[in-house]
């Protein structure tokens, strides 16, 4: 995933899909775990610092909009 500077990098709407996307993505992981065993754990933990550094920057726009 993109690294704080990378997601500053991005427009709007670039981030409102790569939220969506990560998102989706940590579903699929949460549900793999209940049926089967997942190899690298740390994965869930990474995508939701990646869910928290968009809404972050998401925010902060709205804010300076404002």
């Amino acid at each position: 995933m993109a690294t704080s500077e990378e997601v500053r990098k991005m427009r709007n709407e670039e981030i409102g899909i790569e939220l969506k996307r990560v998102r989706e993505k940590l579903f699929t992981l949460r549900s793999q775990t209940v049926t089967e065993k997942v190899e690298d754990t740390s994965q869930m933990r990474k995508l939701r610092k990646d869910v928290a550094r968009l809404l972050t920057e998401r925010r902060a726009r709205q804010s300076a909009n404002s």
